[in-house]
């Protein structure tokens, strides 16, 4: 990887890389665009495979962070960090140190809790800087309010392609079952929908089996169902060249980050299927807006109003997607940048007066 050409590409104004001994820790802190307002983005704790893999993520995903505030009309910019370990090695002073790292940003970056991290773990990193949100999960943690937007966006894809409203019949193929994966099939069981589930955790797929009656398959047979929506709810680069091709759902309306392998390949070979995307950043803004509530204040009415836009704003990107016939990945990119160009517009005028 040719590392500033890299970010200068995608944009990022800053990374950081932290590293130290006693403990010993090794993290990314990616920044990628502040035009709306501090980087938010949460950290992920991983054993990656070297050190280029943990960049790749931590690039992709903070600029996914700032396409998810921009749609989500947040003023926030976005952000992401990694730190690379194994989960059984995390201690409190590693997550103190990182705690550390955080503080010396002075707000540039706030962050919160994502795969391997615990509320008690980001309480543990609380301990070392303010900069951080999810301490007190006022609203019971941004899962559910994640898989709420992730159902909305699903009725929108609904409206789209089919012209109703309605849901009951649909089979709907739910990849990972964590805790919004889990919630989602709660809100799709509630509306009638036939559900077929997979996970790695067989625990977690007995018991959405035993709660909502789903239907569970093996992981590498979750792609070719006969289905009229999957939903990949796991990590991310589930879309990608030998995976689409098995496709049978006429829409992909997940809660996962970087749902496709490449952005443009992935997104054209879709198109080209007449599967409609939801745009992961998008569709999954809902985590974003939770915590972002908790931070300034929680108001349970204004964050689900917010959620709630998911709907409105994917039909517009739906409708952007067919007015210039592009994908709906580059529709949802060109409503993003066109906000964050607006904002930055509107700062430049502030200034000059």
């Amino acid at each position: 990887m040719l590392l500033f050409e890299t970010v200068r590409e995608m944009g990022h104004e800053q990374v950081i890389f932290c590293h130290g001994k006693n403990p010993d820790i090794q993290a990314i802190i990616a920044i990628h665009n502040t035009s709306l307002g501090p980087a938010m983005g949460a950290t992920r704790l991983f054993p990656y495979i070297n050190e280029e893999a943990a960049l790749k993520d931590a690039l992709r995903l903070s600029r996914g962070m700032t396409y998810k505030a921009a749609c989500a009309n947040i003023p926030a910019g976005g952000g992401k960090a990694v730190i690379i370990a194994n989960p059984e090695n995390k201690t409190d002073e590693l997550l103190r140190a990182y705690g550390r790292f955080i503080e010396s940003l002075n707000g540039r970056f706030i962050t919160g809790q994502d795969v391997n991290i615990t509320p008690k773990d980001v309480r543990t990193i609380n301990q070392e800087t303010k900069y951080v949100v999810g301490v007190s999960e006022k609203s019971g943690g941004p899962a559910p309010i994640t898989a709420l937007g992730v159902f909305l966006g699903i009725k929108a894809a609904v409206e789209s392609r089919w012209q109703t409203k309605g849901l009951a019949g649909l089979k709907v193929a739910v990849q990972g079952l964590g805790n919004v994966g889990k919630n989602l099939c709660r809100h799709l069981h509630e509306h009638n929908i036939k559900l077929y589930v997979s996970d790695v955790d067989p625990a977690k797929t007995a018991e959405v089996k035993q709660l909502f009656g789903a239907t569970v398959v093996e992981p590498h047979e979750i792609y070719a169902l006969d289905v009229d929506i999957f939903a990949p709810c796991a990590l991310g680069g589930m879309l990608n060249s030998e995976t689409i091709p098995l496709l049978k759902a006429a829409i992909i309306a997940g809660a996962a980050n970087n749902q496709l392998g490449d952005e443009q390949i992935h997104s054209h070979m879709l198109d080209q299927k007449g599967i409609i995307y939801c745009p992961d950043y998008v569709i999954n803004a809902g985590g974003l807006i939770n915590v972002y509530n908790e931070m300034i204040g929680y108001d349970e009415e204004k964050a689900f109003q917010q959620v709630h836009n998911i709907y409105d704003t994917l039909l517009a990107i739906f409708y952007i997607a067919k007015q210039q016939q592009i994908t709906t990945n580059d529709a949802a990119k060109q409503l993003a940048e066109n906000r964050i160009m607006k904002a930055k517009h509107n700062t430049s005028k502030q200034v000059a007066a």
